[in-house]
């Protein structure tokens, strides 16, 4: 983890944000929550900070605010060509989801100063936990994972469960309702998010 570690909703003001964009492009809570089959207390609580939004809540919030996920990270509107984040300048998220329960994950942002792209790349720590407290995630797009440490598990609601080891990778459809879980040690993996944006 870097030493300057930014907490993602306080500090960047993502909640804020979701709601500018919202309420510029006439959008209510209701129909944010049509859009995105999220509950509308969800939506509120994220707009308000007092949850940390899993990267799969924020994708399906761009998604429908037809906005890039880079926009929720940045501290100012950028858009440069080539952008570089140091180790420094990465952007972590907490443990933490909606009422306190434990996604069993944290991550780390990589390329947030880019925005209008299509590829959100993160560095994610995944912990320890039973196969039953899997918290399941579903979002628009594909998801590319390589395993840079540990075994890491992928569960689908299918029964598609793979074991994924050090230097083992997997692509997959994002709609896909599925989830991760560290089984011996923690795990790290690069995860790449597309979206179709």
């Amino acid at each position: 983890m870097p030493k300057k570690v930014k907490h993602l909703l306080k500090e960047l003001g993502i909640g804020s944000k979701i709601r500018e964009i919202r309420q510029e492009k006439n959008i209510t809570i209701q129909e944010l929550s049509e859009k995105t089959g999220l509950s509308k207390g969800l939506i509120s609580q994220v707009e308000n900070e007092q949850v940390s939004p899993p990267i799969s809540t924020l994708l399906k919030i761009a998604s429908a605010l037809k906005t890039d996920l880079a926009h929720f990270f940045q501290e100012k509107e950028e858009n440069p060509k080539v952008t570089v984040v140091r180790k420094s300048e990465r952007i972590v998220s907490g443990r933490r989801g909606v009422k306190g329960i434990d996604l069993g994950y944290s991550y780390e942002s990589l390329a947030h100063k880019k925005i209008n792209k299509h590829m959100d790349p993160f560095i994610v720590t995944f912990e320890v936990k039973e196969k039953e407290d899997i918290v399941m995630f579903s979002h628009e797009g594909e998801e590319f994972v390589y395993v840079l440490k540990g075994e890491l598990e992928f569960v689908t609601d299918e029964g598609d469960d793979i074991i994924l080891n050090e230097g083992d990778s997997l692509y997959f459809e994002a709609d896909v309702h599925h989830g991760y879980r560290s089984i011996k040690e923690p795990s790290l993996a690069l995860i790449v998010v597309y979206n179709k944006i």
